[in-house]
Order: structure tokens, then sequence, then C-alpha cells
């Protein structure tokens, strides 16, 4: 294992030791198996790089206060890549075998667990068609890799926050298309706007619905909340919108750890200009404050301009039980000893 300067993670790529590879081959999966971390083999004609059959997962492991190992809602991860599996026309995997997978290979890459306080560890599974086709058509052959990385925070500033850019020139997804699903191709699609908006200054985008430009859908790879009057709402899931497995937990944290009353509800962008406080959350974004947002070149601050004090609170609940400094009253945590 290479020197890790853990003081300074950021989140970029420094591969652990191992990978976890199986196949999909004659309508089964094969046990997989944990070999060193290093390249795939792929023929050119394999169908995710010709036709984008492909999808990944986001998930963390933390090292607690105790020294333990935990992993936050890995089921919720199986279930949600298999329905992305089954809108892509790819073959599922059985939960418990993406559970155990993840468990084992973490294990295996212990090491880079970073100490507590210092960071994550990143797991990223990823499932996709890698058979060759030439017509456009489901592989006949899918490969399942799980590959690891320590990081610090997404965005750089942390908890300092970010400030938006709401753009109606792009649209991140439409209604029945993938927007619903961890698509390889949504995040292809993201790339210029997120470019565009760093160029002006901003450290994301935020996106509108692809119908009307009216109402927010998400925060380039988050999803969105806003804070008012004792009340934290959401984009409803109307199919275009990632269920993410922090929105859903923040949700709960909030009503019933901080008493605010629950909205999964469209927002109409303008109600971002009075609201008291607003936020992005994610498994990489964790949740993370947002200061200002910028529409038609008029930049709106958010509340005093820095982090909210209810954000705060959701912040340190959620890191709370993700780090073992809170009770973990829900079972969220699975622990990989």
């Amino acid at each position: 294992m290479k020197p890790i300067d853990w003081d300074n993670l950021g989140f970029d790529i420094k591969p652990a030791e191992k990978m976890f590879v199986a196949y999909h081959r004659g309508g089964a999966w094969d046990e997989g198996k944990i070999v060193d971390y290093g390249p795939i083999p792929l023929y050119p004609s394999a169908v995710v790089l010709n036709y984008g059959q492909g999808l990944f997962e986001g998930m963390k492991a933390y090292r607690t206060r105790d020294g333990k190992i935990a992993m936050f809602m890995p089921e919720a991860n199986a279930r949600r890549l298999n329905a992305g599996c089954r809108r892509l026309c790819m073959p599922e995997l059985d939960e418990s075998y993406f559970v155990d997978a993840v468990k084992a290979l973490t294990r295996e890459n212990r090491e880079y667990v970073p100490p507590f306080g210092k960071g994550d560890l990143y797991i990223r599974p990823i499932l996709f068609g890698a058979g060759e086709m030439l017509g456009v058509s489901p592989a006949t052959e899918y490969m399942f890799v799980i590959f690891m990385s320590p990081v610090g925070p997404y965005f750089k500033g942390g908890f300092r926050g970010i400030h938006l850019q709401i753009r109606v020139d792009y649209h991140r997804a439409p209604l029945c298309g993938t927007g619903g699903v961890k698509a390889v191709g949504n995040y292809a699609a993201s790339l210029k706007p997120k470019a565009l908006a760093k160029d002006e200054g901003f450290d994301e985008v935020l996106y509108l619905d692809a119908r009307c430009s009216a109402y927010v859908e998400e925060v380039g790879s988050a999803n969105f909340f806003l804070l008012r009057d004792g009340v934290i709402a959401t984009p409803r899931l109307s199919g275009s919108i990632l269920p993410g497995t922090t929105r859903n937990e923040v949700l709960i944290i909030a009503e019933e750890r901080l008493g605010l009353i629950p909205q999964e509800r469209d927002i109409r962008y303008d109600e971002l200009f009075t609201a008291d406080e607003l936020f992005c959350t994610g498994t990489a974004a964790v949740i993370t404050p947002i200061l200002s947002v910028t529409y038609d070149g008029r930049r709106y601050a958010v509340g005093d301009g820095s982090p909210g004090s209810l954000t705060k609170k959701l912040y340190d609940e959620l890191k709370g039980i993700q780090l073992g400094e809170r009770p973990d009253t829900f079972n969220w945590l699975t622990f990989v000893d």
C-alpha cells in the first residue's frame, strides 16, 4: 500500500489494491472473485462502449469512533441497482450476492478505510453490457465490477457551502427516460453544462424539469432540499429524479429527530429566492449547504449567505449515525467485521 496523506484527501481516485469482478454468461452470474485492481478486458464492440448499456452505484464505508468499519444501507444500493438493471435490460443481482461482495472487498481493502474523522472509503459498483454487438440490442454477456478509493469531501469547500447556477439551456433528464436510475449516459450529458457553470465561477448546475423549465429537479449528481417555516421539501420522484439513499434518510431524520414537516412535491425555481435554507444530498455530497443560486444573471443569497443552522443539525445527525457517534435507532448501519 502506497502512503496516503489522510489529512488532505480530495474526491479523486486513489485506487484500493483489490477489486471484485464477476461475469454473467449463459444466463447466470458466476461466483465472482477478488483480484488486483487494474484494467479489464473489453472488445471495441462491447455494448456499453457503443450504446451505453451500463449503470453504477455510489456507496461508502466509514471508520467509526470505536474503530469498526461500517457501511450505510448497502441493501438500498442493491435494490436501486436492480431497478436500473430492469430499466436497461440487464440481469439483476441477488441482493445478498451484492452485499456480500461489497463486504468481502471492503475487508480485503480495510487498510484504505481512512482513520476516524479523516474521510471515507468510496465504493463504486458498476454493471454493464460487456458482450459484443453491432445492432442496437441488449448484450449477451455482462460484467459486475466493484472498485474502491479513499476520499475526502466531494465539493472542495465541504460544509462551507456551494454556489449554484440555474440553467434552462440544458436539462439533466426527461420524463420517461433514464433519469430515475444511475445510468452512465445521464452523467455524460451533465459534463458540458457543469463545465460551463464552473467557467462562470459556480460550483454546480441546478437543473430544472425538461418539460417547462419551471420546477427544480437535481443539483448535478445530488438531490435538492428546501427549508422554510419548519417544512423540509424535496422534489417528488417523478421518474426523472434519482431516488437517492441519503435523500430518503434525511427526510426521516428531519421528521423524527428535528420535528420538521417533510414534503415531496414540485418546487418552482422562484421559491428558492425566499427560502430559509437550501442544501443538497448524496453519498458523495453527504449534506452540502447551498449559499446562493443565480438565475438569468441575478444572484440570490440564501438566508444570510452562510450554512443554515437546520442544515448543520441534519448533517450532524446523519454523520453522527454513520460514524457511530449517535444512536442508530433506524438500523441503517451494516458492519463489515
